[in-house]
């Protein structure tokens, strides 16, 4: 398709067909626009927040003519962020700068579309949601196709000066729409709670109180109410490969979905400067919306005992352990016999110490494999696998009410089942089991925090520790800035058991504690990677992988998705071929234990600082800086199992010395004593003065 160029679109009437009306009623099921007072009532009385469902709006011939129009002369875009999956047709609010071959080929989808912006339903739609004048000049709509493994996550369509927000299915006619396919829009309802100050905020429920599955010729709309109208479109499942059934070419949820805005200038009802004051108002709410008061699980960053003042110099284990006093060694004697009840011994030796001491310098961040000692590793599989076999109860307050387990909320922030050490601790009457043992037992200990310490050439003052499992089909956060001023060491111990969340996945031997893997299999798996040779049915693409992603301050304005477009997540970590890359990382060092690596330096420029996919017995360490963005990719129900990870934030001691150079170039800078300094550190990399080139 073609615009006609250089044109300014957006004041221009829309074009009408000939053969319609004025208003566009002929288009509509003969008397629904008379029965204002039927779905009037529907809406003042829904729950969980006012919403409309019109079965049967448009005379079908005229939807089964625009699903053949957009089946055969549009073409759609996957796209996918932290918070949707989705195929997306161009913006279709102006149908009308296309060129006159194009439009053509598309008749019955701009008569509907200025049916559904025409004076007589916009009066209708005002007046069953009680919303106030609907703009005709601003239109605002999109064809959204979901197929299986596509979901739009939970949000609000809080954005500028929308009004109503509409969804009209194009689903196969002849083919009726299952419920057990997945795909439904579900609404979200909300707890009135008091802050510390005393005003009321409506929180959402981890948990949907509604749903209502697509059907073809039905519109669903509610208006867009700030902090109440959450909802999110359930995920499209995929056939089950042992069932008979139509196969998932009959799941395509077919969609136009859009909003109604606010008289524009010109138009009837327009007031001047509304727009501005929403705007303004939307991101007031936003802004209000980020605090953590009612967030669980809530920050709980514990001091140690006694943090030391001075930075850990990583070259202190360069020598030998047996060459040093116990005094003076890194890691005491008995240090050391506590860390190989939990550790891979192979971790615990000076060479690799200072192999991952040298990389995580150089990259800020790092992946090793096969960390936990197998004797400690083959009890937490058994423990982990047992809890997954084990249903849990679907509802957030039977799942806190029966088990160990607690529901993070609110739900446009994240939603996974998480226990953090209180928990633990307080759980006196039930048997402390292995993932536990690691929140309470090893990740908290001074033993560990000087290994940490020795490993990042760091000096950590607290930490915050919490074990999540991110259920298939439910679970995912979204991606949150970090805000802080000072620098957070974050570790992500990945224990998931499961197989199947990477293309070209081996699965790791845990039966060695930290021997080598073959060189056979670290250069077929970089072999693959270099040569693109990812066939499509390894390539799974069921999410579940962490992000470490560069905040970006430029707004998409064309893909006004929703209330937040999420991040935009690279191809290559969608499918799963970017996680691979992270599974078969480049060896840094022939002297360590080749079971460390740094990740693959290839597409630089997308954004990504680190990613991780669902893994077994795998440590990460990232250092966080002030801005970076973190998610977890939805847990598509097609994984073969649960993501089970535990997350661990460090306070970290600012390095006096770097503190001063910090001054010393801000007081350069500022008297103009640096220019044209074209090379910037990125997140993942700092530059030491004697760093060589690879």
């Amino acid at each position: 398709m073609k615009r006609k160029a250089d044109e300014d679109l957006s004041d221009k009437p829309a074009k009408k067909i000939a053969s319609e009306d004025a208003n566009g009623s002929t288009q509509f099921r003969k008397g629904l626009l008379q029965q204002t007072e039927k779905y009037e009532k529907e809406y003042a009385t829904s729950e969980p927040y006012k919403h409309g469902v019109i079965r049967d709006l448009l005379e079908p011939d005229l939807l089964r003519k625009v699903r053949t129009e957009i089946q055969d002369n549009l073409s759609f875009t996957p796209k996918e962020t932290d918070i949707y999956k989705i195929h997306q047709s161009g913006d279709l609010a102006n149908l009308d700068g296309l060129d006159d071959s194009s439009l053509k080929l598309l008749p019955s989808l701009l008569t509907l579309r200025n049916a559904l912006y025409s004076p007589a339903f916009r009066e209708f739609l005002s007046n069953v949601t009680g919303s106030g004048p609907l703009s005709g000049k601003k239109t605002d709509m999109a064809i959204n196709v979901y197929d299986p493994g596509c979901h739009l996550l939970c949000h609000d369509d809080v954005i500028g000066s929308r009004r109503v927000s509409y969804i009209l299915y194009l689903t196969d006619p002849d083919r009726p729409w299952k419920p057990e396919w997945g795909g439904a829009l579900r609404l979200y309802p909300t707890v009135i709670q008091k802050d510390k100050d005393g005003k009321e905020i409506k929180v959402p429920s981890p948990d949907s109180s509604l749903s209502i599955p697509p059907a073809f010729n039905q519109l669903g709309f509610f208006a867009v109410q700030p902090g109440e109208s959450y909802h999110d479109v359930e995920e499209v499942f995929a056939q089950s490969s042992d069932l008979q059934s139509d196969g998932d070419e009959a799941r395509v949820r077919m969609a136009i979905s859009g909003w109604y805005h606010i008289p524009q200038e010109g138009e009837a009802g327009y007031v001047e400067g509304l727009e501005a004051t929403l705007a303004e108002r939307s991101s007031l709410q936003q802004l209000q919306g980020s605090g953590d008061q009612f967030d669980k699980p809530c920050r709980d960053m514990r001091q140690y005992d006694n943090a030391s003042q001075e930075v850990c110099d990583s070259t202190a284990v360069a020598g030998s352990l047996d060459e040093q006093s116990k005094d003076e060694a890194p890691l005491s004697e008995k240090d050391l016999d506590f860390l190989l009840n939990f550790i891979a011994p192979t971790y615990l030796t000076p060479d690799t110490l200072e192999s991952v001491s040298d990389t995580f310098a150089d990259e800020c961040s790092i992946c090793l494999e096969r960390f936990l000692s197998s004797k400690f590793s083959d009890a937490l599989k058994t423990d982990v696998v047992k809890q997954e076999a084990q249903l849990l109860p679907l509802a957030t307050d039977d799942i806190e009410s029966t088990t160990s387990w607690r529901v993070a909320r609110p739900p446009y922030r994240h939603r996974f089942l998480y226990q953090q050490v209180s928990d633990v601790s307080s759980n006196n009457d039930r048997k402390v089991l292995p993932l536990q043992k690691l929140m309470t037992e090893l990740l908290p200990s001074e033993a560990f925090r000087k290994w940490l310490q020795l490993a990042t050439g760091l000096s950590l003052s607290s930490y915050n520790l919490t074990a999540r499992r991110f259920r298939r089909g439910k679970d995912y956060t979204l991606a949150t800035g970090y805000t802080r001023d000072e620098s957070q060491l974050e570790l992500i111990m990945a224990v998931t058991p499961s197989n199947g969340w990477v293309a070209d996945e081996e699965v790791a031997d845990d039966t060695h504690d930290g021997s080598k893997p073959s060189d056979d299999h670290l250069d077929a798996g970089a072999k693959n990677l270099s040569e693109g040779k990812s066939k499509k049915s390894e390539v799974t693409g069921v999410g579940g992988y962490i992000a470490y992603m560069a905040g970006d301050d430029a707004a998409d304005d064309d893909n006004d998705l929703q209330s937040n477009d999420g991040v935009e997540v690279p191809l290559d970590m969608s499918t799963g071929a970017r996680a691979s890359k992270v599974s078969t990382q480049k060896k840094i060092s022939n002297k360590a234990d080749p079971a460390v690596y740094k990740a693959v330096e290839d597409n630089e420029d997308d954004g990504v600082l680190f990613s991780m996919p669902p893994s077994w017995n795998t440590l990460g360490l990232v250092l966080r800086d002030k801005g970076v963005m973190r998610f977890v990719k939805y847990v598509s129900q097609q994984a073969k199992g649960d993501r089970w990870d535990i997350l661990g934030e460090f306070g970290v001691i600012p390095n006096n010395d770097e503190a001063s150079a910090s001054d010393e170039i801000e007081e350069q800078e500022t008297a103009g004593h640096i220019v044209n300094n074209e090379s910037e550190t990125s997140e993942t990399e700092i530059e030491s003065p004697d760093e060589e080139s690879e």
